[in-house]
């Protein structure tokens, strides 16, 4: 792939550009997001190439992956709605988690905000880039099913995270989707899959997981993205 023009459009080696088949031009405001994972995700890449339609073609990874239903599931581009099939449902599923630009509404103007009015004896600390919901989805003698959810109150793009927290009852964490998890002790390091890592302002993440425990099941009481502590909902 010699280069990519914007979220939906590419060169070929050969010079040649060509439209992704089945996807739709990203809206304005979200342009510049599809455009960068289009570029992380292709530019450079041993890309396999097939035609669908003329000044068209359908792009798989190296691993395997269709390159469309990837963008799709993790919510940086939408379909065209001809498809019917593995695309429609995985717009479907990013649009009910609110997966990437699915959690961003493209604003029709721009509001004017007034100046915060001057404090003569103190300054405000800034409010925490990041809110956290922890859910116990399930339980069963020795387990639970739980659920986790990362908006984005940066006012800025995420592009790439790692969410941090430490249990108190001994709870292991053995599988999760939507990122990668590793545990050391009580202490549990989660980083973006390939197609979560762009979170919009005011946008959602959700992981799922299953885990291990004994006894107690408290939920943990502080979490950090890249860092900064964030607010838990």
């Amino acid at each position: 792939m010699r280069a990519v023009i914007d979220g939906r459009t590419v060169e070929l080696a050969d010079g040649t550009r060509a439209r992704i088949s089945l996807l739709a031009e990203p809206s304005s405001c979200a342009a510049a997001a599809a455009l960068d994972f289009t570029t992380k995700t292709l530019l450079d890449k041993e890309v396999r190439v097939s035609s669908i339609t003329p000044g068209e073609v359908s792009l798989v990874l190296p691993d395997g992956t269709d390159f469309a239903l990837l963008a799709v599931r993790g919510g940086m581009l939408r379909t065209t709605g001809v498809d019917g099939g593995p695309l429609t449902e995985a717009e479907s599923q990013a649009s009910q988690a609110k997966l990437g630009l699915w959690a961003q509404e493209c604003p029709t103007s721009t509001p004017v905000q007034a100046p915060p009015s001057p404090s003569p004896s103190s300054t405000a600390p800034p409010a925490p880039p990041c809110v956290v919901v922890y859910r116990i989805n399930s339980e069963w003698p020795g387990a639970f099913q739980g659920e986790v959810t990362v908006r984005n109150a940066s006012g800025a793009l995420i592009n790439g995270w790692t969410l941090r927290w430490r249990y108190a009852d001994g709870q292991t964490v053995t599988q999760m989707w939507n990122a990668t998890v590793s545990q050391s002790g009580a202490d549990v390091t989660v980083t973006n899959a390939g197609y979560t890592a762009l979170i919009v302002p005011d946008g959602s993440v959700s992981l799922g997981f299953n885990a291990s425990v004994s006894g107690a099941n408290s939920v943990p009481d502080s979490f950090t993205l890249n860092g900064a502590a964030c607010t838990v909902g």
